[in-house]
């Protein structure tokens, strides 16, 4: 897997991190197709809007699993920030019956997890997780 370099006037590099979060009181709202691929596209068009590379992105029912390239300068804390951000807004714009489950409009837990990705074990956390669904032990609904 290629990953192009983030070159500024003075340096060239790479921001690779693993993220991963889940819904508040892990509910497995994204249990049904519909719901995972919504979730994935609010997910996506967030992190197209913020410049933020999405390498791998899996949607469990109850949580969501990425390798991202974040922009020269931003922080994990920023990105995991504007991606939950951004695509709970969506998704109750989307979905408004998810009030009945989120009345405060939380869908996401305030919590994540975040850790650097080097050269060396990028296809080693894209494979991991890209099979979460084996790992879990997960099954779609349609």
């Amino acid at each position: 897997m290629q990953i192009d370099l983030a070159r500024s006037s003075h340096s060239v590099g790479r921001n690779l991190w693993t993220l991963e979060w889940c819904t508040k009181y892990r509910y497995g709202m994204m249990r049904k197709l519909g719901n995972r691929n919504l979730v994935a596209a609010c997910i996506r068009q967030a992190a197209h809007r913020h410049g933020i590379g999405l390498i791998e992105l899996a949607v469990l029912p109850d949580h969501i699993h990425t390798v991202a390239s974040l922009p020269r300068g931003m922080t994990e804390d920023e990105a995991v920030r504007l991606l939950k951000g951004a695509s709970s807004r969506k998704l109750f714009q989307v979905k408004e019956h998810f009030t009945l489950r989120y009345p405060r409009r939380h869908f996401w837990s305030r919590g994540y997890y975040a850790h650097t990705v080097g050269v060396t074990d990028l296809q080693t956390q894209i494979d991991y997780v890209r099979n979460q669904d084996i790992h879990h032990g997960t099954f779609l609904l349609t």
